[in-house]
């Protein structure tokens, strides 16, 4: 299930046999094992009610496992309360003090821990340098942006040097534009300062572009944590590779395996060669999975025969900017999509037949969805 990382740094963070339950009936969390390295960028990444939030509201100490320990540098800290687990946090809602300044919102943790006043004042002084925010210290909250707010709570969670710090969706109250910009900055204070980070996230697309390695997590289990080129390419099952990057779907029968590669019966008709990534053997239903990128369109019907070359109708065409985006109907899949570079195929048009082709190397069979 995993593989990459900076297999050599020792774990700062392991949750070990973690089980987590509201009613005494229905696990949130089941049996999770996970290592976090120190310096790490992790990211734990799934749909609403996959349990990525209540694992790192447990990690914060604002939800007590129900089974299994946590240990954070070796100690364990299921009965450490909260502010004494060396640990910043952000949250959405940058959960700011209104009625202070930026500047004391910032220094707050510090008043916690009792760090005497010159000393403070300087940590503080060096935080809003860091996230260039000096020119605003004596504002409010209500007088900054969300983007300046969030930049304020990043702060705020850094200033007493924790060991580790948590991100709770961070950003999904920021705009497009301001979100990856604020991305890249998070991913600057990670690398520059070598500080642990866990982030909490639903957007695939920021967990991709910031983290060392990604936990994705479904109904309560990690379903598979990787670097994130790995979890593109090499995805462990069907829900990985449909939640992490676009994908189309094929279902179809196994019908011969052989040197890692097998040969699929379509339910639609035809046959295509996949690699055997997780089938359960001849007869057996799979689920095939390819990127829209790693296909082509062949619009000329005298070419000849591909490997994997399916039939198809164009359904609509796209144009992003960046890429167009071309949706077929083919073997089955209403929805069957293709990313094309700017100005490629300009001829294709609504109803038009085509052929789509892709590489066996590039066809995924995985489990049944």
């Amino acid at each position: 299930m995993e593989s990459g990382g900076t297999a050599s740094a020792p774990a700062l963070v392991r949750f070990s046999g973690i089980q987590k339950t509201y009613d005494g009936e229905h696990l949130v969390v089941k049996n999770l094992d996970l290592d976090i390295r120190k310096g790490e960028f992790v990211t734990l990444l799934g749909p609403s009610g996959s349990g990525k939030t209540t694992t790192l509201m447990m990690l914060a100490g604002f939800e007590v496992p129900t089974h299994g320990e946590i240990y954070v540098a070796d100690r364990p800290i299921k009965d450490m309360p909260p502010h004494k687990r060396d640990i910043g946090m952000v949250f959405q809602n940058y959960a700011l003090f209104p009625h202070l300044t930026i500047e004391e919102n910032v220094a707050f943790p510090l008043a916690v821990r009792k760090v005497k006043k010159a000393e403070a004042q300087e940590r503080v002084r060096a935080a809003l340098r860091m996230i260039k925010m000096e020119p605003l210290a004596q504002r409010r909250p209500g007088q900054l942006s969300g983007g300046q707010q969030q930049r304020v709570a990043l702060a705020r969670a850094l200033v007493f040097n924790p060991q580790l710090v948590l991100m709770d969706e961070p950003l999904g109250a920021l705009d497009k534009r301001l979100r990856e910009q604020m991305q890249l900055e998070i991913k600057q204070l990670h690398e520059t300062m070598g500080i642990t980070v866990v982030y909490v996230t639903h957007d695939q697309s920021e967990a991709l572009t910031m983290s060392d390695r990604i936990a994705v997590f479904n109904d309560g289990i990690v379903q598979q944590i990787d670097k994130p080129d790995a979890l593109y390419e090499r995805p462990v099952n069907s829900f990985v590779a449909n939640f992490v990057g676009e994908n189309n779907v094929l279902a179809g029968i196994v019908e011969t395996i052989e040197q890692g590669y097998c040969r699929v019966a379509l339910a639609s008709g035809g046959t295509v060669t996949a690699r055997a990534v997780n089938v359960a053997g001849a007869g057996a239903a799979t689920s095939l999975s390819v990127r829209p990128e790693r296909i082509a369109i062949v619009t000329n019907r005298a070419a000849g025969e591909g490997p994997n070359r399916l039939p198809a109708t164009v359904h609509d065409i796209i144009y992003l900017g960046d890429h167009t985006l071309a949706v077929l109907e083919a073997a089955g899949n209403e929805e069957f999509m293709v990313k094309l570079q700017p100005g490629a195929h300009g001829d294709l048009s609504h109803g038009q037949q085509v052929s789509v082709t892709f590489s066996p190397e590039d066809c995924l069979a995985l489990d049944p969805m």
